[in-house]
């Protein structure tokens, strides 16, 4: 437990204890505005511990995480006859970002309009081609 201990995590258990007491003193502070008729403040009264209690769940957290990897780096280096039984995975999945792939182009082929056996929809088509054909015409300009 002495990696508890190095100056890094004395900063971070000095940071976490400083801001639970300054969000508890927050929460306290907002408890008596409230109590003085500031009916706002009962919000804040809650939100304050909730605060504090996030700050000490985050350094929990990272001491169990920290802790995790002390055993791990503590542990004897595997047999390398148990490690060799194991297929290691692909070199392309190891560190390395996924590749970039130019997008896919897909040719626009004209619909014939004499297949289609819909009378409106062939006008429609024959307006819509109208107004592509003039960009600066108004849809009432169609001499259709």
């Amino acid at each position: 437990m002495r990696w508890l201990w190095t100056p890094a995590w004395i900063a971070r258990h000095v940071a976490m204890v400083v801001l639970v007491v300054g969000f508890l003193g927050l929460g306290w502070w907002q408890i008596s505005r409230a109590a003085a008729g500031n009916s706002l403040s009962w919000g804040y009264a809650v939100e304050w511990p909730i605060f504090a209690g996030f700050v000490i769940y985050v350094w929990w957290r990272e001491v169990r995480l920290a802790r995790r990897n002390a055993e791990a780096a503590a542990e004897p280096p595997a047999d390398p006859a148990d490690t060799a039984a194991v297929e290691p995975p692909p070199a392309a999945t190891i560190g390395s970002r996924p590749a970039v792939r130019r997008p896919v182009r897909v040719a626009r082929v004209p619909v014939d309009a004499a297949l289609g056996d819909d009378a409106d929809l062939a006008a429609y088509n024959d307006y819509l081609s109208w107004l592509n054909a003039n960009p600066g015409a108004r849809p009432g300009d169609y001499p259709g």
